[in-house]
């Protein structure tokens, strides 16, 4: 029961730490590991290798596989074998980078390269090439930027039936999702603005309704032991109450009730929010945390992962 108060800590944590260079992207890093010559920890290091791709380039991406992808394939070329001691092995290998809209199996921009590695074994070898991903280059900055600007275009497309759906979910309590759907669309979309009302909006009626449940658990708890047990009991619930949540004042109410009767024995208090924060600001980082916890806990769709494996 206390979800509600930690996406609210994370979200304040977001909206400090947030680097003010990068931009929100709804893509995802994804690397298969599903082939032979993949060696363990290769999926883990080229997927560093891809978030840092995108960093370089002014955006922070999604950590879910989602519906829009930057994915890469390697294919060995040639192999040598360096006498030692000790013997090492060199490979060159070419690496293929998509960024792909997953749903619609539509690769939106496409590059590679070619490197070699060096290693006593193939699996050092490997790591070894990955590690040597030129990522600096021209060339992947318009990779990313030819991706980037397929994705803002979609959005473009698509935004308005997506808060028509965002819309429909949030009147069926489906707030959650509804937030999932709406933080999708970036920054850069010319739906941003209606994005973001449509948003707070949908975020006001998720507070709204975690406060009248929390409100009830906590009445509950207090009307079943009127003691300092009872009041531990209610705070746990009380806590997860934000001061701009619908139902507050009914909370700071039965806070003072029960603040009354325990006296010292309680030591609690209220939410509130310091002066000097930027409260909207809180709020849109808010309401996409909500958003983004809905969408990683769902199941990665199998068509995305059966597309994805084409691309090997």
């Amino acid at each position: 029961m206390k979800k509600i108060f930690s996406i609210f800590v994370a979200a304040l944590m977001s909206a400090t730490m947030m680097a003010a260079e990068t931009e929100y992207l709804p893509i995802s890093v994804y690397a298969l590991d599903e082939t032979e010559s993949f060696p363990a920890g290769a999926k883990a290091m080229i997927e560093n290798k891809l978030t840092q791709l995108l960093t370089q380039n002014g955006i922070a991406g999604m950590d879910y596989l989602g519906q829009f992808v930057l994915t890469v394939s390697t294919t060995p070329l040639d192999k040598d074998v360096i006498p030692g001691p000790p013997m090492k092995i060199s490979e060159k290998m070419e690496m293929n980078l998509y960024i792909v809209d997953a749903y619609a199996k539509t690769i939106f921009s496409s590059t590679s390269m070619t490197v070699r590695g060096l290693g006593e074994t193939e699996n050092k070898c490997y790591l070894n090439a990955i590690s040597h991903m030129p990522l600096q280059t021209p060339q992947m900055a318009q990779f990313i930027k030819d991706g980037k600007a397929k994705i803002i275009e979609y959005y473009d497309h698509e935004a308005e039936a997506m808060l028509k759906k965002a819309r429909y979910l949030a009147q069926q309590k489906n707030y959650e999702e509804a937030l999932s759907i709406v933080t999708l669309i970036p920054q850069q979309s010319k739906h941003f603005d209606a994005a973001l009302a449509a948003g707070l909006e949908i975020y006001q009626m998720y507070i709204n309704n975690e406060c009248v449940k929390n409100l009830a658990a906590a009445r509950q708890a207090w009307a079943a032991e009127q003691n300092s047990k009872g009041a531990y009991a209610a705070g746990e619930f009380l806590a997860n109450i934000l001061p701009d949540a619908g139902c507050y004042d009914e909370a700071m109410d039965l806070y003072n009730e029960i603040k009354g009767k325990v006296l010292d024995d309680w030591k609690f208090e209220m939410k509130k929010y310091q002066d000097g924060i930027d409260l909207e600001k809180l709020r849109i980082d808010a309401a996409r945390q909500v958003g983004v916890a809905y969408g990683r806990h769902q199941p990665a769709q199998t068509t995305s992962i059966e597309f994805l494996r084409t691309l090997l």
